[in-house]
């Protein structure tokens, strides 16, 4: 005689199933948070010579900061481009592949770059660190390997290394992305000091938005 499947059975079988899911689900996201507040307390202990060496280039440089990178690295790259010029420090982004196709002529041998790229071997940024370098332009490297070609083309290198990513598969840019985005926060703190840059300062460059308003009350 044929077994009549459950309903109920079936029912409480899935509902368990997501259950467990969602749970899984929630520990990986409280593993993601662990493990970029890791990545990110790390960075503290390389804010040594060789940053204090970039800080001082960039508060001496008499041109702008070009902050350059391909995929996540260039969004995060664009990111700490808006947060330096928004501080005080004349900064902007060129996408690697851009610069490849003629954006590049908009760099002088007065600026400096700062180049994006986690595994440090992006081909295209890469070529774009070649190119300045044969213009005797300096680089800033921004990666977490100090051996990649990126390192070995680049004037200063800032180590963002991680130990792993923070998504379950260890593979999606989460942790280093992370990394290189407080490493230019830092740098841009750093620089908002050295320039003895004010609340008035920052008015002048933020008019619009909630902030603006609030600036613009504090300074009446």
């Amino acid at each position: 005689m044929p077994v009549v499947p459950n309903r109920a059975s079936a029912h409480r079988t899935a509902d368990e199933l997501s259950r467990d899911l969602v749970a899984r689900g929630l520990q990986a996201a409280r593993d993601a948070i662990e493990t970029e507040a890791a990545a990110v307390s790390a960075l503290a202990d390389r804010l040594d010579g060789v940053f204090l060496e970039v800080l001082l280039a960039v508060a001496q440089c008499e041109g702008h900061l070009v902050v350059t990178g391909l995929g996540k690295s260039g969004l995060v790259g664009r990111k700490i481009a808006a947060t330096l010029a928004s501080t005080g420090t004349p900064a902007t982004f060129i996408h690697s592949g851009d610069a490849l196709h003629g954006d590049s002529g908009a760099v002088t041998r007065r600026d400096l770059v700062l180049a994006l790229s986690a595994s440090g071997e992006t081909a295209e940024v890469c070529a774009f660190a070649r190119m300045l370098r044969e213009r005797e332009i300096p680089v800033i490297a921004m990666t977490g390997q100090e051996q990649s070609t990126l390192a070995r083309l680049a004037t200063y290198t800032l180590d963002t290394m991680v130990l792993r990513e923070a998504d379950p598969l260890n593979l999606a840019p989460t942790a280093s992305t992370t990394a290189s985005l407080a490493m230019g926060d830092a740098l841009a703190c750093a620089l908002v000091v050295l320039r003895s840059f004010s609340h008035h300062d920052f008015a002048q460059f933020h008019p619009s938005g909630a902030l603006g308003k609030r600036l613009a009350e504090e300074q009446a």
